[in-house]
């Protein structure tokens, strides 16, 4: 069986975003074995699994990702949108477009501690699509 749908999620603004529960909403009953794939339809933004117990780990991968892809640098050419998005491009090829998730048990194999992340690295931002698409 293959299960496919397209959600957007509207989280507007710059940051680490926490979405596993809006995308366990947007499913329907899992299969006991398989694999969900996701996959973010835009080049300024991105998904990954991470920490979603301490908010701070959100808070430093934004610094981070800052210090190492800054706004403003002269080597950057591609301007016209503003300060934050050839970095957004950047970020976004860094983080990944895609992630797939086991399903084990008729639930998401996530780690004790792993959440699902949409990484919005524009400062402001309509809402993102994804693609769910799951297989068993």
């Amino acid at each position: 069986m293959i299960y496919q749908t397209e959600i957007s999620v509207n989280v507007g603004v710059r940051g680490y975003h926490l979405i596993t529960h809006q995308i366990i909403e947007n499913l329907p009953s899992m299969p006991e074995k398989g694999l969900l794939h996701l996959f973010i339809k835009h080049t300024s933004a991105g998904i990954t699994l991470n920490e979603d117990a301490d908010p701070s780990v959100r808070t430093d991968f934004e610094s981070f990702m800052n210090k190492l892809i800054p706004e403003n640098d002269p080597v950057y050419t591609h301007t016209m949108e503003g300060p934050d998005d050839m970095p957004a491009h950047l970020k976004s090829s860094l983080i990944g477009n895609s992630v797939t998730i086991p399903i084990t048990g008729g639930r998401l194999n996530l780690g004790t501690w792993q959440g699902i992340y949409l990484c919005e690295f524009r400062n402001y931002s309509s809402s993102r699509k994804i693609v769910l698409t799951m297989y068993s």
